[in-house]
C-alpha cells in the first residue's frame, strides 16, 4: 500500500494545471536529492538563505534574490520591503502603518484573490482605470505621498487597456516609487526570470512549485539589492511580518537545484512536445460525434503553451460537461481537467508526465462512448 492509499488518498492524473490545490507540480529527481541532501545536517539558515539568494541572483542576471515560503509569502515580504526599505525601526513598527507609506496602487483589472498578500501587510490597495480601460493620467493623479509601490499582476488580467508595463515603471520611477510584479505562474518562458527586472521592474515574484518544479511551499524573488535585503529582514528567522513564513534549508536548497535545472532545459523541445500531444487529442477527439476539439494558445496563464479545448454538445455526447468532469475524476486513474463555459473543458499537456496523454484521451473517448 501506498503512502496516499495509506490516508485514503487517490493519486491525480493533472491534465488542468500548476493548480496549488494539486500540489503545483512534480519535483524532479534532482530537486528531491537535494533536498534530502540537505536534510541530513543543521546549518546557519540567514546565511544559508544569503549564499543560496547570491546563486539564485548570478544564474537569473538580477542583482539580488530571496527565497520565500510560496509566492504569496513573497508578496507579503516585497510589500513590506517597499513600505519600510531597510530601516530596523519602521520594520518592528507593523503592522502600525500609521506614518508610513501605506499605500499601494494596482490596475483595477489586476484586482484578484491573490492580492490579499499584498493587502494582509496593512496597506490600502488604491485602484485606478475601469474595465474600459487605464491611462497614465489616472496612475499620476493617484501617485501621493502615501505611496509604497505599485502592483502590477502579470497574466491572465493583463489587458491591452492598461498602461503599458515599461510606462508604468517610467512613471513611478519618476516619483521614486518601486514597481512589484506578480510573475508567480510566468513561467515559461525562461527569459522572465531577468526580462521583468531587466525593463525595470524593482522585484518579481514566482511561484518555486509551480513550472519550475521545486518544492511546493517555495517562491522566488528577484530585483534590486536594497529591497531583497529588506525581504530577509522582514523574514522569518527575524521577529518581523514574515516569521510565520518559514522557510526551511530544504526548501532553500530544493528551489537552487530547480533553478538550475529549468536554466538547462530543452524548452524548444518541451514546446513541441506540447503542441504534438495537443494535435492528437485534437485528431482523436474530432472523430467523436457531438465533439469539437481545437488547439487554444495560450493558456490559462498566459504561458506561450498551447492547451486542448474541448466543446461538447450534450445532447449528441449523451452527458453534461460536468457529469464528464465527473466521470474523469472518479474514475480510474482520478483525472483532473479545467472547466470552459457551460460547455467545455480544457487538456493541459504542461503537466502530464511520458505517457499520461495518452491515458487521459483514452479515459475520455471511453466516456463519450467513442
Amino acid at each position: 500500500m501506498s503512502l496516499y492509499e495509506s490516508l485514503g488518498i487517490r493519486p491525480v492524473i493533472n491534465a488542468n494545471a500548476t493548480l496549488t490545490r494539486l500540489g503545483g507540480s512534480l519535483m524532479p529527481p534532482e530537486v528531491i536529492q537535494a533536498m534530502s541532501e540537505a536534510a541530513g545536517c543543521f546549518v546557519d539558515l540567514p546565511e544559508l538563505q544569503r549564499r543560496v539568494g547570491d546563486r539564485l541572483a548570478k544564474l537569473t542576471h538580477n542583482e539580488a534574490a530571496y527565497v520565500s515560503s510560496g509566492a504569496a509569502a513573497g508578496l507579503v515580504l516585497a510589500t513590506a520591503a517597499c513600505v519600510t526599505e531597510t530601516e530596523a525601526a519602521l520594520i518592528n513598527r507593523f503592522p502600525d502603518l500609521t506614518g508610513l507609506p501605506n499605500e499601494v496602487i494596482v490596475h483595477h483589472t489586476h484586482r484578484n484573490g491573490y492580492d490579499y498578500a499584498v493587502r494582509q501587510t496593512g496597506v490600502r490597495l488604491v485602484e485606478i482605470g475601469s474595465e474600459q480601460g487605464t491611462t497614465a493620467a489616472h496612475l499620476e493623479a493617484a501617485i501621493t505621498p502615501r505611496t509604497a509601490a505599485v502592483f502590477w499582476f502579470q497574466g491572465t488580467m493583463t489587458t491591452l487597456q492598461d498602461i503599458p508595463l515599461p510606462d508604468v515603471i517610467e512613471i513611478a520611477h519618476r516619483h521614486n516609487i518601486p514597481v512589484i510584479v506578480d510573475a508567480a505562474a510566468q513561467l515559461p518562458p525562461v527569459s522572465n526570470l531577468w526580462h521583468f527586472t531587466e525593463i525595470g521592474v524593482d522585484l518579481a515574484v514566482f511561484s518555486g512549485g509551480k513550472d519550475l518544479r521545486g518544492p511546493q511551499s517555495s517562491g522566488l524573488v528577484l530585483g534590486r539589492n536594497d529591497l531583497i535585503e529588506a525581504c530577509r529582514m522582514h523574514g522569518n528567522p527575524n521577529q518581523a511580518i514574515g516569521r510565520p513564513m518559514k522557510v526551511g534549508k530544504e526548501e532553500m536548497v530544493g528551489l537552487l537545484a530547480a533553478v538550475e535545472r529549468y536554466l538547462k532545459l530543452d524548452h524548444e523541445a518541451r514546446e513541441r512536445d506540447c503542441e504534438t500531444m495537443v494535435a492528437e487529442w485534437c485528431e482523436a477527439l474530432n472523430s467523436v460525434p457531438g465533439v469539437q476539439a481545437v488547439r487554444d494558445f495560450p493558456n490559462e496563464a498566459c504561458q506561450p503553451l498551447p492547451r486542448c479545448l474541448v466543446m461538447l454538445e450534450a445532447k449528441i455526447v449523451g452527458m453534461g460537461r460536468d457529469d464528464i468532469m465527473r466521470a474523469l475524476l472518479e474514475g480510474e486513474p482520478a483525472i483532473s481537467v479545467a472547466a470552459q463555459g457551460e460547455s467545455g473543458i480544457y487538456l493541459n499537456p504542461m503537466t502530464l508526465e511520458p505517457g499520461e496523454a495518452a491515458i487521459v484521451l483514452n479515459r475520455l473517448r471511453e466516456i463519450l462512448g467513442a
